[in-house]
């Protein structure tokens, strides 16, 4: 699998980024946004991207906590398939993902998406997303901030999509254009059943196309085999239903 890191200049600094390519094809092939968990930009998200490039796409995973670190600096050192060690872990990098505010994400996002575009191989035409934990969000955000460029999105095992706040991620709906595919875990804290419920509302009452499901016994973080929340039969039910978006919106 034909791959590279890159360095993306934004407006608070560098970057770094895996691009990936499929063997053996040439292009112009489409684009995919990989939107990483908050785990961040690792062999495992690498390796989700390098699937995803073998279906015949050009696939960009931004380092998105980039203002804190390298991928590498970030990498985590403990053993997340361990339940104990998630939560030392976790305290450590969920303030990275706090500090990635909306207004910051927005103007990183569209820097992506750009560079993801100018590529020599990248095909003219709608770009596709795909987002995890919340990577999700991001990619959420990525198609209402540039709903002329995204055509189609996956959110997997995101949390926080429902919120009291006047910036709640559901209400971005109305703004996107892009096809949307959702599949829950059912056993999120993040994401309750009654969240679930009010998600799917917004996307119905905002007449976006979309598919979204709940997979049964799946935990939150269920397509990362790095971690204690694998869940192997969610994962490939994830990538299938991905190939099957990508395939009908971005060809």
């Amino acid at each position: 699998m034909p791959d590279e890191m890159i360095d993306i200049r934004t407006d608070d600094g560098v970057a770094d980024a895996y691009l990936t390519r499929p063997d053996g094809v040439s292009g112009p092939l489409p684009g995919v946004l990989f939107v990483i968990d908050a785990i961040g930009l690792r062999p495992r998200t690498k390796e989700m991207a390098d699937r995803i490039a073998s279906w015949g796409y050009v696939v960009l995973a931004p380092n998105v906590f980039y203002r804190h670190g390298t991928a590498t600096e970030l990498e985590p050192t403990l053993d997340l398939t361990d339940p104990d060690s998630r939560r030392p872990f976790f305290a450590q990098a969920m303030p990275r993902v706090h500090a990635l505010t909306d207004d910051l994400a927005e103007a990183d996002l569209s820097r992506y998406l750009d560079t993801l575009r100018g590529l020599d191989d990248v095909a003219d035409g709608s770009v596709g997303a795909t987002g995890y934990c919340a990577g999700g969000r991001w990619a959420l955000l990525a198609a209402a901030t540039r709903p002329d460029v995204v055509g189609a999105i996956g959110m997997f095992h995101t949390g926080g999509l429902v919120t009291d706040d006047s910036a709640s991620p559901h209400l971005r709906l109305p703004r996107v254009r892009a096809e949307i595919l959702a599949i829950h875990a059912d056993r999120d804290a993040t994401m309750p059943p009654e969240a679930i419920a009010m998600f799917e509302h917004a996307l119905t009452s905002s007449g976006v196309t979309h598919h979204a499901t709940v997979y049964p016994g799946a935990p939150h973080g269920y397509t990362m085999s790095d971690t204690a929340a694998f869940h192997p039969e969610a994962t490939e039910e994830h990538f299938d239903a991905l190939r099957s978006l990508f395939a009908r919106k971005l060809h």
